[in-house]
């Protein structure tokens, strides 16, 4: 394995960054209202000819950091992986967070979770077929967990996968799948063994998502976007080998899939592109509201508060993972407290900008909001709801007693539906 220095690897990354993406402004530069983008949506969700060109973009991008070898830094040699450190990449991304790169949320689950669950429970010939695939940009992954009759109880799901041979046949249906309108593959939590207890009943599977059976719809939101899609699959087949973990043990498989999921999503609760809320909210209060009233002044000062305590939150998971740990039930603070500070701020803004916030006339920095406010709500669902991690965060980091359940020994079949 050839080695090299992180700053030589970050010497190198300027060099390739340089010569194909615009640089961003200096962060230190000072906000200037009225200038760039105003947008602070939570998800970027354009139009589906917005979404090809932006797609095809990244996808090139993508395609091209890989074979430059800043694709999947800290990947095995032979999977297409550079094999160096967690460190070597978070120095590249450092330094490619300078640069203007194309829209790459394409990516993220397939990136961030997914492909993270296949290197850990897939199989040898799953393994070589996707994850090259995954880090290059042409195999985007989705979540096939949600269903309409279990929220957020994902022991609870009805998806039915039944052996045939060397395959499964898959029955069932899944709902708020982000970007399944978009994916090539997507991981499946499934019911193999209904007289099990719940949790030990299930088995993870990889889904083409362009195979026979597979339907995805899209789900509209009230923001206009259509992103999320819900997913009927009947009497889809996938091969034994695109199994992943042994059979009834998709709850484990599950639970890594989450666990990234929340470092994910905690970490990545920003405002879109450009500055960041505390170098817009008190410029939005001089511009539309009162700066010297007292109330609204302390507004601003408890968002800042609590978002510095989930930058050092951040900081903390960042320490533990420098240390060769897995994420653990803490990301699912940061994901609480990001989610709460969204909260936050769509109520401030919308009082500072009242009927500002729903006509749009044009102003910079007033009707973008919109995008957020009518954003913020999904976030208190994906990812685990607010009450499912609060559970965890009382029983697995507090140590408080189990929320009653049903008997663990009572078969699935038995449980009050």
């Amino acid at each position: 394995m050839t080695t090299i220095s992180i700053d030589q690897l970050c010497t190198d990354a300027e060099s390739f960054l340089a010569g194909r993406l615009p640089r961003k402004p200096d962060r230190d530069a000072p906000f200037v209202w009225g200038e760039g983008s105003d947008s602070v949506s939570i998800v970027e969700d354009p139009d589906p000819e917005q979404e090809a060109v932006d797609l095809a973009a990244a996808q090139a991008f993508a395609a091209d950091r890989f074979h430059a070898g800043f694709g999947w830094i800290d990947g095995p040699v032979e999977l297409g992986g550079r094999g160096l450190s967690p460190e070597h990449k978070r120095a590249y991304a450092s330094v490619e967070a300078r640069y203007r790169t194309p829209p790459m949320s394409f990516f993220t689950i397939g990136l961030g979770m997914v492909g993270p669950t296949v290197l850990v429970h897939g199989s040898d010939e799953v393994k070589a077929a996707y994850l090259r695939g995954i880090q290059r940009g042409d195999v985007l992954a989705c979540q096939l967990f949600s269903e309409p009759g279990a929220g957020s109880d994902l022991a609870a799901v009805a998806t039915r996968a039944e052996r045939d041979g060397d395959e499964w046949v898959l029955e069932g249906q899944k709902v708020w799948t982000s970007n399944a309108h978009l994916s090539h593959i997507g991981e499946a939590i499934c019911r193999t063994d209904p007289g099990q207890p719940k949790h030990k009943g299930m088995t993870a599977f990889l889904v083409d998502m362009r195979a026979p059976g597979v339907e995805v719809r899209p789900l509209r939101q009230m923001n206009g976007g259509a992103g999320f899609n819900e997913v009927f699959l009947h009497e889809v087949r996938v091969p034994d080998s695109h199994r992943l973990g042994g059979v009834g043990e998709g709850w484990a498989v599950a639970m890594t899939t989450l666990m990234n999921e929340r470092a994910s999503l905690g970490g990545g609760m920003g405002l879109g592109p450009g500055p960041g809320p505390f170098e817009r909210l008190p410029a939005l209060l001089r511009a539309h509201g009162d700066a010297s009233d007292p109330v609204q002044r302390q507004r601003v000062a408890d968002l800042y508060v609590h978002h510095k305590v989930s930058e050092w939150t951040t900081r903390r998971a960042l320490a533990r993972a420098q240390a060769g740990g897995l994420p653990g039930p803490e990301m699912s603070i940061l994901k609480m407290a990001g989610t709460a500070q969204l909260h936050r701020i769509s109520d401030f803004v919308s009082g500072v900008l009242g009927p500002r916030l729903v006509a749009d006339t044009g102003e910079w920095g007033t009707y973008a909001w919109a995008d957020l406010v009518c954003g913020a709500p999904g976030a208190r669902l994906g990812g685990g709801t607010d009450e499912v991690l609060r559970n965890i965060v009382g029983e697995r980091v507090l140590g408080l007693p189990k929320e009653p359940g049903p008997d663990p020994g009572t078969p699935f079949r038995d449980l009050p539906r």
